[in-house]
């Protein structure tokens, strides 16, 4: 009766294993969960490094043309959050951007892909550097699973912009956090 029902369980296992849906995923190699002096940005009173983190993504949705990546604030004492990072029409390839490619200098990210503006002012990442004494700030970065290859923008719209045309073309998307404090 043992072996019978340790069978069954087994066998349930497997089913349940093979018809589990697989859910769009994204994670990094550089984040365990909190910022650290290589993210934090260079100017404002921070001294960093201001690299961007490395991300991966898999199980985009069937219809996924493109992706999109924001990282966003909303600890940051404006009324409005901060943007920190706004990167669009990567291919639909694409399933992963390493470790500073936020660097419009570096030319890192997949051709074709558009960093735009952000709360600091320029494109490309800016990394935190919330208030000395501020607390505990959140970024939450999110991947987008996009159905149009090309949003129309250019790397002079705004986050709101981009987050107006995101919003009409997401099909899904994934989310880490991180946190920072100074």
């Amino acid at each position: 009766m043992f072996k019978k029902n340790l069978l069954l369980i087994g066998l349930l296992f497997i089913f349940v294993k093979a018809n589990a849906q697989q859910t769009f995923t994204l994670k990094s190699n550089d984040l365990g969960g909190s910022f650290t002096k290589k993210n934090e940005f260079k100017g404002f009173g921070c001294d960093g490094e201001n690299a961007s983190p490395q991300l991966s993504w898999a199980n985009a949705p069937e219809g996924t043309k493109s992706f999109a990546i924001t990282c966003y604030d909303p600890d940051a004492p404006t009324g409005a959050g901060w943007w920190h990072w706004v990167v669009f029409d990567l291919p639909q390839n694409t399933t992963e951007i390493i470790s500073k490619a936020g660097n419009p200098l570096l030319n890192l990210l997949p051709k074709g892909a558009i960093q735009s503006s952000t709360s600091f002012g320029g494109t490309g990442f800016g990394g935190p550097c919330p208030p000395k004494g501020h607390g505990i700030h959140t970024y939450i970065f999110t991947v987008y699973a996009l159905k149009t290859d090309k949003l129309g923008l250019d790397a002079t719209a705004n986050p709101e912009l981009v987050g107006y045309y995101l919003w009409q073309n997401t099909i899904a998307k994934a989310t880490i956090v991180a946190y920072y404090q100074r």
